[in-house]
């Protein structure tokens, strides 16, 4: 491809991420499921393109509107065009030549600039992307009305965390240990031409240098390894499941914990996946294949509190919930998600994360352990359900951090607190939260959720 034809791709693969309801990375996939010509190198290059916006949309939109471009009589096409010149020209920093030269209306590549757009080019050409009159939420890239939930997290270290939000996540891989050590990992990877490195906080986990095509490696066709964050990696190894044990990972998902559990698990046992949406978890079946796991069952749910719940009370020795929540923790991977948030989204979430702990709590013998999980940075996802669940579920009481942490991992605890909190400036992972709660061994009578 051309270097204009690339742009262009970007520009179709952007309208498809803000037009559609799809998440970024799975928008991506189907726009290249659909254009297997494209191929590898050129897909990076689109992609760094697309992600280029994604990562500073508030900035570029900024400018845009500083220059008085009409984003409201515009088409979708003609947003994204403006998007992505800008960022050619502030990110980049193109030239209006070479900038005019790729939108030529040559075959494949973008059209002719326009009258606005030429008058666009000439206010950015030499501008730089941060400007000190705008906004801290722009400059930040994160919506206006989350900052007071921020700050609370954050106060004084609000820019350097949100400022690691910016950065590209790395690659990390969970090591299977069904399969192999985290050294004979290695080597494979080494075999495969990949270079990487043990993670500081998760034994099971490997940081890549670079972007390898990991899925064409035989290291990951045979199943040694995994792609899962390390930070992940550490809310299922926190699960502490043992061989023999019996195990609910209630909100499933595409399996990526499952996964995690069942290698802890040694395939000993009796390991239930979970989730409300049945495909999630009927596609999970070729990661299990792969990875050798054969403890598994894949259950899809009606909701939380379908029937299937109440049949199986109080029969588990441990209960993931990995809930629904607003992924602010994740955005340096998907960049997009923090538009995607509305204001009234995360007292609905924190809503349903209470609905489902209320539930799943009761599959949970006397003497098993509740696991309570987000990727969201905010305490209304977190620690503010700590004193919910003493009042509502007070059969449980909370496990410390440094406990979970001896009895799961066998290192001295890194961090401090009763429960994990792992930010990506802080710790270098996603933002997750973990607490671990342990179901009295003689419930209180009358404590049980209808």
């Amino acid at each position: 491809m051309t270097p204009g034809a690339r742009i262009q791709a970007a520009i179709e693969l952007l309208g498809e991420i803000h037009g559609g309801t799809a998440p970024a990375d799975r928008a991506a996939a189907a726009y290249f499921r659909n254009r297997r010509y494209i191929g590898g190198k050129d897909r990076r290059e689109v992609l760094d393109h697309a992600y280029g916006v994604l990562r500073r949309r508030a900035a570029l939109d900024w400018w845009l509107a500083r220059i008085d471009i009409p984003f409201a009589d515009a088409d979708r096409a003609a947003i994204e065009r403006a998007r992505v010149i800008a960022k050619l020209l502030l990110i980049d920093g193109w030239s209006a030549d070479r900038v005019a030269g790729s939108f030529d209306g040559g075959q494949y590549r973008p059209a002719m600039l326009d009258q606005q757009e030429r008058r666009l080019v000439k206010s950015l050409a030499d501008q730089p992307l941060n400007a000190p009159e705008q906004p801290q939420s722009v400059r930040l890239e994160y919506p206006d009305w989350i900052n007071d939930q921020l700050v609370d997290v954050f106060g004084a270290d609000l820019e350097k965390e949100m400022s690691a939000t910016l950065d590209e996540a790395a690659t990390d891989l969970r090591v299977n240990a069904l399969k192999a050590t985290r050294d004979q990992a290695l080597a494979a990877l080494a075999r495969d031409g990949v270079e990487a490195a043990p993670t500081a906080l998760s034994p099971l986990g490997l940081r890549v240098k670079g972007r390898p095509p990991l899925a064409t490696m035989e290291s990951f066709r045979s199943g040694l390894i995994e792609v899962q964050d390390e930070g992940s990696q550490l809310v299922a190894l926190l699960a502490d499941p043992k061989p023999g044990m019996r195990v609910v990972d209630f909100c499933a998902g595409a399996g990526g914990k499952t996964l995690a559990l069942a290698a802890q698990m040694q395939n000993k046992g009796k390991l239930i996946a979970c989730d409300v949406l049945q495909g999630r978890v009927d596609r999970a079946a070729t990661r299990l294949t792969r990875a050798g796991v054969f403890n598994v069952e894949r259950r899809g749910l009606s909701s939380e509190r379908d029937p299937w719940v109440k049949r199986h009370a109080g029969s588990f020795d441990r209960v993931l919930v990995d809930a629904p929540c607003s992924g602010t923790g994740t955005w340096r991977r998907n960049p997009d998600a923090r538009w995607r948030l509305k204001p009234g989204d995360i007292d609905e979430l924190a809503a349903l994360q209470r609905r489902i702990l209320e539930s799943a709590a009761r599959l949970v013998k006397p003497g098993g352990r509740l696991i309570y999980a987000t990727c969201s940075l905010l305490p209304v996802e977190n620690t503010h359900h700590l004193a919910w669940i003493a009042e509502h579920l007070p059969d449980f009481e909370l496990v410390p951090l440094q406990q979970v942490w001896g009895e799961a991992i066998g290192t001295a605890c890194p961090v401090a607190g009763e429960t994990l909190s792992l930010t990506p400036a802080r710790n270098g992972t996603d933002g997750f939260f973990t607490a671990v709660f342990q179901r009295r061994a003689a419930v209180p009578a009358g404590t049980e959720a209808a």
